[in-house]
């Protein structure tokens, strides 16, 4: 028996953990064989596939030349070329660039940042709003600030309050006045997923709904933070999901498909008013965050590498061809008996199944991945919600065989 205790994992199921060797493209290779179709990007991170010999080359090239260096008042090539490949791409209001490791610590990163401005500004502001459902990571900060529940249950004396807004459905007018009102008490922060919210089950809502809750906060001078840990990089459509609502966020998070996928890396952006409050030459106005491996040379030669494949390739005609592929399964997979909700936003498509139990805890979610386990397809439902997210490059072929995978799965269950 392994000694590996895995995350997300309940070890009293005695489930098979596969053992993978090798993977290329939208593809995964077992220690046995096995051929399996990654369709949900390894954890939502691996945008152009795996292994892009670009990607790879960059990782290798740097590796021998420089593997490490403390951040703190040092410098590296990497680490330029990746804040200057972002200022090129992204809002230009945007225009500091701080590094960090993953998604959870670049919103722990935001949420600092918010708090030293209002501290170094005066102003006295402190308390985070938050959207019902979300889910932003699994440090204490970013537990905090995510929907209260079976992922955080058991560390509930570690987690600050929060203000919570309700999540738009067919009353989005609900969202908008209690925004408002709570913005009238003064809080620090707004902080959402744009468009998509991820682990609460893929909920989707309409960029008019973003724009006007960027609005809200902008009128209340209450700062927006836009975490775009999964839905940026193309995900929902577009580079940026606020691009789609015209919002440019205060601050800005950003990780998993920063780097393609192939390595842990975050930035969190902020606009010129965050850095200017932190600028001093008080020491005790610096803002203090960071770790060993802040802006990790070898990460950050795949991010650049990342940034080249954006700036050279068709990478949104790639993510608008898959979303046609994905609208034309939904289409078919919303005719199974069972299946409600059927819903897309770029790559991210996502069907409901009517049962009983539903919830992330529903019973068969189980059943459901040990199906697509032997399929040799890659899923992980939400509870009762299966949802897609491939790497841009999958094939119609592995697309077809994932809708199948799905098909026997929710006609088993019916």
């Amino acid at each position: 028996m392994s000694s590996v205790w895995h995350p997300f994992t309940q070890h009293g199921l005695n489930e098979p953990i596969p053992q993978v060797v090798r993977a290329e493209g939208a593809v995964l290779y077992t220690v046995d064989g096995a051929r399996v179709i990654d369709a949900i990007s390894s954890w939502w991170v691996t945008t152009h596939g795996h292994c892009h010999p670009r990607i790879v080359d960059a990782i290798r090239e740097q590796a021998g030349k420089l593997d490490q260096l403390i951040f703190a008042g040092w410098t590296h090539e990497p680490a330029e070329a990746v804040a200057a490949g972002l200022r090129a791409i992204m809002p230009p209001e945007l225009a500091h660039v701080f590094f960090s490791d993953s998604g959870s610590t670049a919103v722990e990163v935001a949420l600092k940042m918010a708090l030293g401005y209002h501290a170094h500004t005066g102003t006295g502001r402190h308390r985070i709003l938050v959207m019902e459902h979300s889910y932003h990571g699994d440090t204490i900060g970013a537990m905090s600030i995510g929907a209260r529940g079976v992922f955080n249950a058991p560390y509930a004396p570690l987690l600050f309050d929060v203000g919570t807004i309700p999540f738009p459905t067919g009353d989005s007018a609900a969202t908008i006045d209690a925004l408002e009102a709570a913005c009238r008490e003064k809080p620090a922060a707004l902080i959402v997923e744009p468009l998509v919210l991820g682990a609460g089950g893929m909920l989707m809502y309409a960029s008019e709904m973003l724009a006007a809750m960027a609005e809200v906060c902008r009128r209340h001078e209450v700062l927006f933070i836009a975490d775009e840990v999964m839905t940026g990089w193309g995900r929902t459509g577009t580079l940026l999901a606020c691009e789609q609502a015209g919002v440019v966020p205060d601050i800005l998070c950003l990780a998993k498909g920063l780097t393609g996928g192939s390595m842990p890396l975050a930035v969190t952006l902020a606009q010129e008013p965050i850095f200017a409050a932190h600028r001093s030459p008080d020491r005790a106005k610096m803002f203090y965050h960071s770790s060993s491996y802040t802006a990790n040379p070898i990460a950050c030669a795949a991010a650049a590498a990342n940034l080249a494949i954006w700036r050279d390739e068709p990478v949104l005609d790639r993510i608008a061809a898959l979303g046609t592929g994905e609208d034309a399964m939904l289409g078919r997979l919303s005719a199974l008996p069972g299946v409600i909700n059927p819903r897309r936003c770029g790559t991210i498509a996502a069907i409901d199944l009517q049962v009983p139990d539903s919830g992330y805890l529903s019973s068969q979610a189980p059943r459901l991945m040990a199906r697509f386990r032997e399929a040799g397809v890659l899923l992980r439902p939400l509870g009762n919600t299966i949802y897609m997210m491939p790497p841009y490059c999958i094939d119609d072929a592995d697309l077809a065989q994932v809708e199948a995978a799905i098909t026997a799965a929710v006609l088993d269950l019916a």
